[in-house]
C-alpha cells in the first residue's frame, strides 16, 4: 500500500505563490507518473499538471500553464508543485495522486494512489 500526503496549502492573496508537496510513504513503486489534481466545492476533480519517473515529460492544464510547474525528486519520494501568480479561480483542495503505468494521463480514473489533499485559498 502507498500512502501520499500532502503539505503546503493555504491562504495567499491573488499574485502570490506557494509551493506544495506530496511524498510517498510506505509500499514504493520505480517508474510511476505522478499527477496533481484540484477541486473545488460542487465541482468535478480536474487534472492540473503530471510528469514521469524521469522528469523529462511534464503535462499541464492550459489553465494553470505558465504559472505553475511541476518537479520531484525520487531519492525523497515527493513530487511538489510550484505556483505562481495565483487567482482566485485556482481555489480547490489539491490532490496528488501516483499512476503506477508510469504514462502521462489527466483522466483522474487512470491513477491508483491518491492523498488526502490540502486546502489552497486564493483571495481575491
Amino acid at each position: 500500500q502507498v500512502q501520499l500526503v500532502e503539505s503546503g496549502g493555504g491562504l495567499v492573496q491573488a499574485g502570490g505563490s506557494l509551493r506544495l508537496s506530496c511524498e510517498a510513504n510506505g509500499r514504493t513503486f520505480s517508474n510511476y507518473a505522478m499527477g496533481w489534481f484540484r477541486q473545488a466545492p460542487g465541482k468535478e476533480r480536474l487534472f492540473v499538471a503530471a510528469i514521469t519517473w524521469s522528469g523529462s515529460r511534464k503535462s499541464y492544464s492550459d489553465s494553470v500553464k505558465d504559472r505553475f510547474t511541476i518537479s520531484r525528486d525520487n531519492a525523497k519520494n515527493t513530487v511538489y508543485l510550484q505556483m505562481n501568480s495565483l487567482k482566485p479561480e485556482d481555489t480547490a483542495v489539491y490532490y496528488c495522486a501516483v499512476r503506477l503505468r508510469g504514462d502521462l494521463r489527466i483522466g483522474h480514473r487512470d491513477y491508483d494512489y491518491w492523498g488526502q489533499g490540502t486546502q489552497v485559498t486564493v483571495s481575491s
